[in-house]
């Protein structure tokens, strides 16, 4: 389990967490906004964002997050210089900010260009307004929670010249620990159904994840891996139900809650029947 407490920063693992309206509790609480456009900050644009994936956010407190820079130092939401330090490590003017615009949007780069150009190339995007199955003004892209089962990740990791793939490149809230015998993108069957994780959270499957240049960004330590999506486009490229979408490479899916409780990890999994 992984909140991600700004979004497009690397998040971190989460044990025991509440699940409300909102997801995990501190799940993308705060988001990088363009101060020049209003638009979110996001790297699915990485010719302009792909630096955010270099810094790693936690919840330090109620309201509040913490953002680590890669030489070690780091600052809190409510530290006055917060937006001069993000803007100077971006290269953009910024602010951090706990509620989106109204009606924000990001903008996408072309998965596909962006494999051919690389990170760096400026390529063409595509506009996204964020949080359109979450509760406005969240910093969320689409919905509030975003599975994967293990079964996925191992196919995705059985395709890839290293054997396998690191999870956290597909920035999952719950990673699904499938039984043995059950097949890779199992998930893409679950749309329009209801899991129980765990004792007291049911959650409805809406649609299968699209995957963008994301997971072929360095996150963190972790270096530029453009097999991350090349691999899915090839194991996994299915319709996505959603304006302005056609086929993808997906990994994964996006969920709303149902009824909100306590998740930890080690909960069961089960498919409503």
């Amino acid at each position: 389990m992984w909140r991600y407490p700004v979004k497009s920063m690397v998040g971190e693992p989460v044990g025991p967490v509440a699940v409300g309206d909102g997801g995990l509790d501190g799940d993308r609480g705060f988001g990088v906004v363009d101060s020049r456009t209003g638009m979110v900050a996001s790297a699915k644009r990485p010719h302009r964002w792909r630096r955010l994936l270099l810094l790693r956010s936690e919840v330090a407190g109620p309201g509040v997050v913490r953002v680590h820079f890669p030489d070690g130092h780091s600052v809190l939401s409510t530290d006055e210089f917060v937006d001069k330090l993000l803007s100077d490590f971006l290269g953009e003017e910024v602010e951090l900010e706990s509620q989106a615009p109204a009606g924000a949007k990001l903008e996408r780069a072309v998965p596909e260009a962006v494999l051919a150009g690389g990170p760096a190339a400026d390529v063409e995007v595509t506009m996204l307004e964020i949080a359109a199955a979450a509760p406005p003004r969240t910093f969320f892209d689409f919905a509030r929670l975003h599975l994967v089962t293990s079964a996925s990740l191992e196919q995705v990791g059985a395709g890839h010249p290293a054997g396998r793939v690191e999870p956290t490149r597909y920035r999952p809230n719950v990673v699904v620990e499938t039984a043995a015998g059950i097949g890779a993108f199992v998930e893409n069957d679950w749309v329009g159904q209801r899991l129980h994780l765990g004792p007291e959270v049911i959650v409805e499957v809406l649609l299968p994840t699209p995957r963008c240049a994301v997971p072929t960004l360095p996150h963190g330590d972790l270096p530029h891996d453009p097999e991350a999506l090349r691999v899915p486009m090839r194991e996994n490229f299915v319709r996505v139900p959603l304006e302005g979408f056609g086929s993808e490479p997906c990994v994964g899916v996006y969920a709303t809650v149902v009824k909100g409780g306590r998740m930890s990890p080690g909960d069961q999994v089960l498919l409503a029947r």
